[in-house]
């Protein structure tokens, strides 16, 4: 039985769940500012409520992006805190994958294009397919691009229309990337959505040491700073 406590602040929401004794519970509030206060609260409340002691947990999951780069630093930071204090291994999740897993949950989604509104009038994108076993799994690689490039972009991959759904904060910024496509009712990341992947990346044996931790910014101008001593 593998305890999961997963942390997520890299949009303008912060989100947390815990897997304990194989059930599932979280907490999910909009902070535009206030990540900072807010996410360690939630955390504490997840933890009593579900009666769970931290040194129960296994691995912490968090979001590694791409997202607000300042709410990804400080997920990252807080997930780290965590695992280094309770000497346990970590779970890097993509936002973008979470964001596909999101709309698996809500709409039974088969095939997902997740895309996050990354300022400078571009996208963080990723697409998705769910497999029979209902494990999302990413059919290109994440990048960031300029929303009218993102239908030539997919082209290659022959997405139906009837059957692809969108997610993420991408399709109401830039709701003409692609047409046709279906709501997959998932606009925000969620840590719940993060903890079935992690959960999976667990069993597969895919952890992380809290000092190799590395973010996904996408865009290659920016570096993410591990612990001190680490190049």
């Amino acid at each position: 039985m593998t305890n999961i406590l997963a942390i997520d602040t890299s949009t303008e929401a912060c989100s947390v769940a815990l897997m304990f004794n194989n059930e599932l519970s979280s907490d999910f509030a909009l902070s535009q500012r206030d990540h900072t206060k807010q996410i360690l609260p939630m955390i504490d409340n997840l933890l009593k409520a579900a009666n769970c002691p931290l040194s129960q947990i296994d691995a912490i999951a968090f979001a590694k992006g791409p997202g607000s780069f300042t709410g990804v630093r400080i997920g990252i930071g807080i997930a780290q805190g965590l695992a280094l204090g309770l000497d346990k291994p970590m779970i890097g999740v993509s936002t973008l994958k979470a964001l596909a897993q999101g709309a698996y949950r809500v709409k039974g989604a088969s095939r997902i294009i997740a895309a996050i509104d990354a300022r400078m009038g571009e996208v963080y994108l990723g697409a998705y397919q769910v497999t029979d076993e209902g494990n999302v799994q990413l059919m290109m690689e994440e990048c960031v691009i300029k929303p009218e490039l993102v239908s030539n972009h997919l082209a290659s991959f022959s997405f139906a229309e009837n059957i692809t759904y969108y997610a993420g904060t991408g399709w109401s910024t830039y709701p003409d990337m692609m047409i046709g496509l279906k709501d997959g009712g998932t606009l925000l990341p969620k840590a719940e959505d993060m903890l079935i992947i992690a959960k999976q990346e667990y069993i597969n044996g895919n952890l992380i040491a809290v000092q190799d931790v590395e973010a996904a910014y996408l865009r290659n101008e920016v570096t993410w700073k591990k612990l001190p001593g680490r190049e």
